[in-house]
Formats: C-alpha cells, sequence, structure tokens
C-alpha cells in the first residue's frame, strides 16, 4: 500500500474518532484577564473595539476578561489570570505615565500612543515582563492594531490563545495566524525526524516504513487539531460533522508530504529539508486555508493556495537547514 493511501486511510480514522473533542472545549474555557488603563476615552473604545463582532449580546465571560484598572495610586494587585497590560494614551501622554508602578506585576506592558498623524509601528519583538513597548497608531482600528500589536497582544496569551479569539473577534485571524505557525513548526520537527530516521543506517533500514507511514499519520493529526483549534477561536463548536466541508484544505497535504518523501529519497541530506519544508509549507496552507474560510464564507482558490505555498516553503527550507545545522553540531 502507497504512502499516500495509507495517510487517506488514517487521516478519515482519525476524523471518526474526533481527536479529543473535550480537549478543545477545555482550550475554550481556559481563563485569562487584559488590564486595560491610561485616557478613559480610548480605553472605553478599545474596549468597545475588541467586543465587537459578537452577534447580538456580548457574553458576559468576554465582557469579564477586560478589566480597567488605575496605573497611577495605590499598587495594582497581581491576578494570577493577568497576561497583558495595556496603556492608552495619546501623544506625549506616555512621557508623563508613571509606569513604574505597573512593573511589579511583571506582566508585558503594551502602551498604545494615538496620533492620527503617524503611521503604525510598533516594536519588532514582545516587551519583556515588567518592561514596556510603544505601538503607534492613527486611531484605534482593527488594520492599524494588526500591524503590530495585535501579533503581539496574541503572543501574550500563549497558552490561551483559543480563548481570547473566542472572547475577542476583532483578534481571531491574529490567533489563527499564530496557531498556524505553531502548528507548521511541529510539522516541520516531525518530518524531519522522520527523514533523519530513514537516513540513519540500519536504524532506517528497520524503522524508515514505520516512520515514514507515522509521520502522515502525525502530521495529519496537527492539521486536523489546527483545523479545530481555528474553527473554537471563531466561536464554533468541535463538530466533526460540519468539518467534512473543510477536509479538501487538508487533503492536499497528503499529496505534498508523499512529493516530500520521495525527494528525500532521492536527495539524501538536501531531501531532509525538502521534506521538513514541505510538511511546514503545507501545515501553512491548511491554516491559512481555513481562516480563509472562515473569514470570507468560501475557499482559497488553487492559485492563491499554490502562491502561498512556494511562498512558505522557500522560509521553511532556511528554518529546515537551520535545525538541521543544531542537529549536527549536537
Amino acid at each position: 500500500m502507497s504512502s499516500a493511501a495509507i495517510g487517506a486511510r488514517d487521516l478519515f480514522a482519525l476524523v471518526r474518532k474526533g481527536i479529543d473533542a473535550e480537549a478543545v472545549g477545555a482550550q475554550v474555557r481556559k481563563p485569562f484577564r487584559f488590564l486595560l488603563c491610561g485616557d478613559p476615552a480610548l480605553v472605553a473604545e478599545l474596549r468597545a473595539l475588541l467586543l465587537s463582532g459578537h452577534p447580538g449580546i456580548v457574553p458576559v465571560e468576554a465582557a469579564a476578561c477586560l478589566e480597567t484598572i488605575s496605573s497611577v495610586g495605590a499598587a495594582v494587585r497581581v491576578d494570577p489570570k493577568a497576561r497583558v497590560v495595556i496603556f492608552l494614551g495619546r501623544r506625549g501622554d506616555l512621557a508623563g505615565a508613571n509606569l513604574a508602578l505597573l512593573e511589579p506585576l511583571g506582566l508585558p506592558i503594551l502602551c498604545i500612543t494615538v496620533d492620527a498623524q503617524a503611521q503604525p509601528s510598533g516594536p519588532p519583538t514582545l516587551p519583556l515582563g515588567g518592561s514596556w513597548g510603544e505601538y503607534v497608531v492613527p486611531a484605534l482600528n482593527a488594520p492599524a492594531l494588526r500591524v503590530r500589536f495585535f501579533p503581539h497582544l496574541v503572543e501574550c496569551s500563549r497558552g490561551v490563545e483559543i480563548a481570547v479569539g473566542r472572547a475577542l473577534p476583532p483578534l481571531r485571524e491574529s490567533v489563527a495566524a499564530k496557531l498556524t505557525r505553531d502548528a507548521a513548526a511541529n510539522s516541520l520537527k516531525v518530518a524531519i525526524a522522520s527523514a533523519v530516521v530513514d537516513h540513519i543506517p540500519v536504524v532506517g533500514l528497520v524503522l524508515g516504513a514505520m516512520a515514514s507511514a507515522g509521520d502522515i499519520v502525525a502530521i495529519t493529526g496537527i492539521q486536523i487539531v489546527l483545523l479545530m483549534h481555528i474553527e473554537a477561536a471563531y466561536g464554533r463548536d468541535p463538530d466533526m460533522q460540519q468539518m467534512w466541508r473543510l477536509l479538501p484544505v487538508i487533503g492536499g497535504g497528503l499529496g505534498w508530504r508523499a512529493l516530500a518523501r520521495e525527494l528525500a529519497g532521492f536527495v539524501p541530506v538536501a531531501g531532509i529539508a525538502i521534506k521538513g519544508a514541505i510538511a511546514y509549507a503545507g501545515t501553512i496552507v491548511v491554516g491559512e486555508g481555513v481562516t480563509f474560510f472562515l473569514e470570507h464564507g468560501a475557499h482559497m482558490t488553487q492559485h492563491d493556495a499554490a502562491l502561498l505555498y512556494e511562498q512558505t516553503k522557500n522560509d521553511a527550507l532556511r528554518f529546515a537547514r537551520e535545525l538541521i545545522s543544531k542537529f549536527r553540531k549536537k
């Protein structure tokens, strides 16, 4: 039986089993808090933006995730559920703010400065806990905040990303992007580990076929769980019946992994990187494809998916070669 056939069979077996939908539900219910402070009008505006997008009345549990605190006066209590402090002000306000009172919380402090004359900007990396970074935007709207602020806000939410997407709809696209990157990195590691086994004398001879079949099952499992996580972040409860409409997005990945296996066989060393890159790129296309469907109600075109895949594959090849270099040094 061909590796692609084994992958398809195990794919449908995994779908029938449901891949632990209860675990996805637990992710949705994980508690978190974002602490807001600064200009009261801007705090109210950001709060309204983050809670927008819910059909009907905003759920009480979603509203409770955004807590307004004082950045002056008495020390702020430590909340174990808190993930980040967001300070809001207009041009010049940050210079007069006493952010030292917030540092003992040990949380990243993301400072938004609203300046109608400025272009969206922000630090290249997320500030460490107890330190701050400034994010300048011309207005408090989703397009401006997606440039740097939303990705860093989601990065602060490691482990509760799905709950964040569920509660705060404007963050869903950024949440889906992070979940996709994380799943793609895991797929790359699985593919590289399998390819390395294939190329180790004796071990590859004994375990090669098993590893080759196993990586298809593992990567397909990663992609299905990614699909369920993104759907959950978009407010959809795990439903294996409804999920069938999205399986074509995953199905394409089976062909890419089969191609990767062939390349790994013909190009002994470079093939390891190629195999990992294709697993990574295929998972990116799955995540981006599902996100596109949930955002627009239609599947990404084959042309757009192919362009995304090629762009991602080149980035993944560089990443894969770096991993292999580290592996060799060890």
